[in-house]
């Protein structure tokens, strides 16, 4: 069985009942015949990719984040972008996602910048959510990164970075089919990895900056109501940037917000869209970053 015939099988075994299938209230007005354009799999995949591209390993901080022998304990809180009706329908358009519950993912974060080695100043991140359930989902994500940052002169910072992700996410996320049906839950994993390189420039204890990279992310997602698993054929490849401020106030507090952006990624060919269809149309994703953290 190919991995397309999984979402198509979901589709023609539910086809009997689909006049009946849950839309979310808000989506009523947009419900109706499929829209022109509309294409099953690069639904369900843009779906997938715009979950995991939301809990992405950002920067959130200067390309040399600490002085030498210093780190920092946090929080980051990742903004969850909501998702239009358009973008919420599957099931050839009868049925809406429960897309919107979480409206930003706190990061407890911890960073060191080590030793340097002549004019680099090596450090390393890592994050972790615990499965504790808030807005109806359970989420499992770790993240780490590792990075170099290059001071020049008095004001100019270089940097690269390698980050990754794992991600798992446990709720009722493809809702019942049927409005009244008992709730079942949903699992969603997803992994994400890039590198980037970075510029700043130091004014006083402010860093403004700018990153820009490749990052790559693979999801799988099961649907709880009836055991389908439903593939990504157009997981993300493709570039993401981000533009922020990082600063440190009154010595111990470290502040710093980014916005984050992935316009489009590289897509296998579908031969059941015209080989001029976007990259973004299979995943995009602009959203907010921010850092609470404790200088140490």
């Amino acid at each position: 069985m190919s991995p397309r015939t999984l979402p198509a099988l979901a589709l023609g075994l539910l086809s009997a009942g689909a006049a009946h299938a849950q839309v979310a209230e808000a989506c009523l007005d947009y419900a109706g015949p499929p829209p022109a354009g509309y294409d099953e799999q690069v639904q369900q995949d843009f779906l997938a990719n715009h979950a995991a591209l939301a809990t992405t390993f950002s920067p959130l901080h200067a390309p040399v984040p600490h002085e030498p022998g210093h780190g920092a304990i946090g929080v980051d809180l990742a903004v969850m972008p909501p998702l239009g009706c358009e973008r919420r329908f599957v099931l050839n358009h009868t049925k809406t996602e429960e897309t919107n519950m979480a409206p930003v993912v706190p990061r407890p974060r911890v960073s060191f910048a080590f030793p340097a080695l002549g004019p680099f100043v090596p450090y390393a991140s890592v994050a972790y959510v615990p499965p504790v359930k808030v807005f109806g989902t359970t989420n499992v994500i770790f993240s780490g990164e590792l990075g170099v940052g290059v001071p020049v002169g008095e004001s100019l910072q270089l940097g690269g970075r390698f980050h990754a992700t794992s991600h798992r996410t446990i709720g009722e996320i493809a809702t019942p089919f049927i409005e009244g049906d008992p709730a079942i839950d949903d699992m969603l994993v997803a992994s994400s990895l890039g590198v980037d390189v970075m510029a700043g420039w130091r004014i006083g204890p402010v860093v403004p900056y700018a990153a820009i990279g490749l990052t790559d992310v693979s999801t799988v997602f099961y649907v709880g109501d009836d055991g389908v698993v439903t593939n990504n054929l157009h997981p993300y490849l493709g570039p993401v940037f981000s533009v922020g401020v990082d600063a440190l106030l009154v010595e111990r507090l470290r502040l710093a917000g980014e916005l984050y952006g992935a316009p489009g990624g590289y897509a296998l060919p579908d031969p059941d869209v015209p080989s001029v269809t976007p990259a973004s149309r299979y995943g995009h994703i602009y959203t907010a970053r921010l850092r609470v953290a404790v200088e140490l």
